[in-house]
């Protein structure tokens, strides 16, 4: 694909909305300068990654997984164990042997033993098999966080840029009405010098309402646009948000689609979390067929029997042993779950392989967008431009006269359209950049 360009200047084509509401402000006003877009976005995600109740959460599920990865490894090491038991005994079998004058008591009338246990694994395939799954779970997990952490990102541009857009179609409106006040000013002087009539006072008394209703609908667009940021945020929702500077954000799409590809194919996480689950239900396949295998153990007891709690010669005892387990039969149990282990393992491959395509196809998707939007918004600002110049010869014409009160509003629309559609494309390019930098995960650090 060949890289496309502008057809008008980028930064005269978004100034002139900003010329506009600098001629409507007071001269006195000096306004503070604001911040790119970038930097307050930047801001806003730090604080988002920081604060965010799901990520919390995702990164408790990673510290868990890590947990289970120290248990498991505990495996491999030997157990030690303390046991002791105190009885006291009454009746029982005995044996007298009155030649003798002996008497053997088969139970003591009190008696206890106290011992250690060691043991330790010397072959027990299932251990090496259930660490390489729980390690390639924890990586999956840790993927998965970052893929979290990207989604939270693009949301927390978008969901900022929705409510800058709102804001700067309420300083739009905002002007409109400055204007059709004047606009019922200059019909009610006419009207009382009867060079128009009534109706067409009514009729600019009427837009202006209008744009009233406007008003209040763009207002609350961008209350639920802020509440919805903060809500990311994790802050109240009412919390207020920084104004940015927008008009030099933008910038020409990468147009390679290759490329694009694969850049998304080596930094998206989910790729990561999907490839290690399926390394994981391999692992834990492998783990399933490994229990079908006898295990060696060394075991070793040492501790003390005898009537009271004593040590000593008489009553200090020790052993030591090999233990050899195996399971010569269990009703097909174990060869059951290695097979579905196995069916899970493909099951996961296949998904791999689907968000593959997927991903490719959010890729392409994104790129389009991006580009309609580039020439889309060569357009708007073209309309704006002849928009803008419409109106002023209805000004003009409006001031003497000459011009019906139909006309005059139909400029005024056309305008306020102009306006509005420019603000609206402008930050729809910047949300379908963030939606592409999400999609090729734009610096992301690669897979390992």
């Amino acid at each position: 694909m060949r890289r496309r360009g502008w057809r008008l200047p980028l930064f005269a084509a978004l100034a002139v909305p900003a010329a506009l509401a600098a001629a409507a402000a007071p001269a006195a006003v000096v306004a503070t300068p604001l911040r790119p877009v970038a930097a307050v976005v930047d801001d806003y995600v730090r604080l988002g990654l920081a604060g965010n109740l799901q990520l919390r959460n995702s990164q408790l599920e990673v510290d868990g997984a890590m947990a289970e990865l120290d248990a498991v490894r505990a495996r491999y090491l030997p157990e030690l164990g303390l046991d002791s038991r105190f009885s006291r005994n009454t009746g029982g079998r005995a044996i007298d042997i009155p030649a003798l004058g002996l008497d053997f008591q088969f139970l003591r009338p009190q008696e206890q033993q106290t011992e250690l246990t060691l043991q330790q694994p010397l072959y027990a395939p299932a251990i090496p098999a259930a660490v390489r799954a729980q390690r390639a779970t924890l990586d999956a997990r840790q993927y998965a966080h970052r893929a979290l952490q990207q989604r939270l990102r693009r949301d927390i541009t978008t969901g900022y840029l929705r409510w800058l857009q709102a804001m700067r179609t309420i300083d739009i409106v905002q002007s409109t009405q400055a204007l059709l006040a004047e606009n019922l000013r200059v019909n009610q002087a006419l009207f009382a010098n009867g060079k128009i009539t009534q109706d067409q006072v009514l009729r600019a008394r009427a837009e202006q309402l209008a744009v009233d209703q406007q008003l209040r609908q763009a207002r609350n667009g961008a209350s639920q646009a802020q509440s919805y940021l903060n809500f990311l945020l994790d802050r109240p929702l009412e919390e207020p948000l920084e104004q940015a500077e927008a008009e030099g954000e933008l910038r020409r799409a990468h147009a390679d689609l290759a490329l694009l590809k694969q850049a998304a194919f080596a930094a998206r996480a989910e790729l990561g979390a999907s490839g290690n689950s399926v390394r994981a239900a391999e692992a834990q396949a492998a783990a399933a067929r490994a229990a079908r295998l006898p295990t060696l153990a060394l075991a070793a007891n040492g501790g003390s029997q005898g009537e009271h709690f004593e040590f000593g010669q008489g009553r200090n005892f020790s052993s030591i042993n090999l233990l050899l387990s195996w399971n010569l039969f269990d009703g097909g149990r174990r060869r059951s779950e290695a097979t579905a282990a196995t069916l899970a393992a493909r099951r996961l491959r296949n998904q791999d392989e689907e968000l593959r395509r997927q991903i490719e196809l959010e890729v392409r998707q994104s790129l389009d967008d991006v580009l309609a939007t580039e020439d889309w918004l060569a357009t708007s600002a073209a309309r704006l431009d002849a928009a803008s110049a419409g109106f002023r010869i209805a000004e003009r014409k409006r001031d003497e006269g000459a011009i019906s009160q139909a006309e005059f509003l139909d400029a005024r629309n056309t305008l306020t359209s102009a306006q509005l559609n420019l603000n609206l494309t402008r930050f729809e390019l910047l949300a379908r950049q963030a939606e592409l930098d999400y999609a090729t995960a734009a610096g992301a650090a690669p897979l390992d």
